[in-house]
């Protein structure tokens, strides 16, 4: 009677440790079930186009061997070493650096310094002012862009219109090769501020006030404290809007494509814009490898800001 009963007692000592690893598992399944849509979007709209894309700059795909795929030649490296040489794609490599080196801190800097005087109140006027700083940012940048052209024309534009009202003959700002790239570097930095100010706000509210309260005990005057409260507190938001602002500015496109072509004399091309002309003249392999090259890039570059820039306990 009692060996009989010994796999039954032991079975139902171990039920109640089964329920939990049951419902553990219902718990993963579900979890699974509510990340599958990002994960088919995810497979489907970026890393299978990616590894396309790196495929293809392993040869010589162009349109017209899609309906003849049997005829693609495998070039190994072939494309790369092109790209070394391609005074266009050299070009639009400068112009994307300099697009990052100048307009990854202004967009920093002017959110930084918006989101501090609305957080310092501005009274009924913080929230008109919220709203219409980011404004920008959810408006359509084919729309913004095409505005700008308009502000920037030579002849009828706002712009010149104020410089001649004082006395000064404007520059012909989009079709200046001195003037073009710092004209887009200006729009985009209006446009994008406004999103690292909103990313600012949020980090300002969540600083305890005790640290404040601690530094007027100290005598610390308003730079002081800046320096040694506001921003060792900001440093996660520093890190997000400096990386969020480099990929942008590294897939810098619609401003000039809309505005000014690539021109003058490709002096607003840059890279993702090279690579799109690429791939519009159905050199896919070639385009492949520009695109490879620029994705590596922003990974690096993205890697190298969460060394530098991340929080020390992190």
């Amino acid at each position: 009677m009692s060996t009989a009963t010994a796999p039954r007692r032991a079975a139902g000592r171990a039920s109640p440790r089964t329920g939990p690893a049951r419902r553990r598992r219902r718990g993963g399944l579900m979890a699974w079930v509510f990340a599958a849509p990002f994960l088919i979007l995810f497979l489907v709209m970026y890393a299978g186009p990616l590894l396309a894309g790196l495929g293809m700059s392993f040869t010589d795909l162009r349109s017209t061997d899609v309906r003849h795929p049997l005829n693609v030649n495998a070039v190994g490296l072939a494309n790369y070493r092109r790209l070394l040489h391609d005074d266009a794609m050299r070009k639009a490599a400068w112009n994307t650096f300099f697009f990052v080196a100048t307009g990854v801190p202004l967009t920093v800097v002017f959110g930084l310094a918006a989101a501090v005087a609305l957080h310092s109140g501005m009274g009924r006027a913080t929230t008109l002012f919220r709203t219409g700083y980011f404004l920008p940012q959810v408006t359509s940048i084919i729309g913004i862009a095409v505005a700008w052209r308009f502000l920037l024309d030579p002849q009828s534009g706002l712009l010149n219109e104020a410089l001649r009202a004082i006395g000064v003959h404007g520059p012909a700002w989009l079709a200046d090769e001195r003037t073009a790239l710092p004209s887009l570097v200006a729009m985009a930095t209006w446009r994008g501020f406004g999103f690292d100010m909103v990313i600012f706000l949020a980090a300002l509210q969540g600083v305890p006030r005790e640290l404040y309260e601690a530094a007027d005990v100290d005598g610390a005057g308003r730079r002081a404290k800046f320096r040694r409260v506001t921003l060792p507190m900001l440093r996660p938001a520093v890190l997000f809007t400096v990386v969020y602002s480099t990929i942008g500015y590294m897939q810098f496109l619609e401003e000039p494509f809309v505005m000014t072509r690539g021109g003058p004399v490709d002096g607003t091309l840059s890279a993702s814009y090279a690579i799109y002309n690429q791939f519009g003249a159905g050199n896919y392999g070639y385009a492949g490898a520009a695109a490879s090259v620029l994705f590596t890039v922003i990974v690096a570059l993205s890697f190298l800001q969460f060394r530098v820039l991340r929080p020390r306990h992190l």
